[in-house]
């Protein structure tokens, strides 16, 4: 009975754990829609920067924006700055290591959507026959 309890522990932690690990250092696709109702695109670059702890910069457009932002779970949340306005983001984590959430900027009432698309990598060369 104790084994049989502590596979199901085990398991329901490893599960649990998936979607933060999920998430990783690299570009992003954006794809969001502004709270006026207006698309953007753009991309996002994430590089880790402590335990939970991420920097940001986003490019839509020629304009560059940029935060920090914290990880915990499934959960990824990041403080920004628009132009002198500060804003908040907050991501739910997918399997794939793809996010999706709601920003505003402080003091608004207004909500933007915004998806993130992790960037494959490119493929390696194929290492040399011998």
């Amino acid at each position: 009975m104790k084994r049989i309890a502590m596979a199901m522990l085990v398991a329901g932690l490893a599960s649990f754990a998936a979607p933060a690990q999920a998430q990783r250092n690299g570009l992003y696709d954006v794809a969001g829609v502004n709270p006026d109702g207006s698309p953007y695109s753009g991309q996002l670059r994430i590089q880790q920067v402590g335990l939970a702890s991420w920097r940001v910069a986003w490019q839509v457009g020629d304009v560059r924006y940029e935060g920090y932002g914290m990880s915990a779970g499934p959960v990824f949340s990041i403080g920004f700055t628009f132009g002198e306005r500060p804003g908040i983001a907050i991501y739910q984590v997918g399997p794939d290591g793809g996010m999706t959430g709601q920003w505003t900027l402080i003091g608004s009432s207004a909500i933007g959507t915004e998806t993130l698309t992790p960037q494959q990598s490119p493929p390696t060369a194929a290492a040399p026959a011998r």
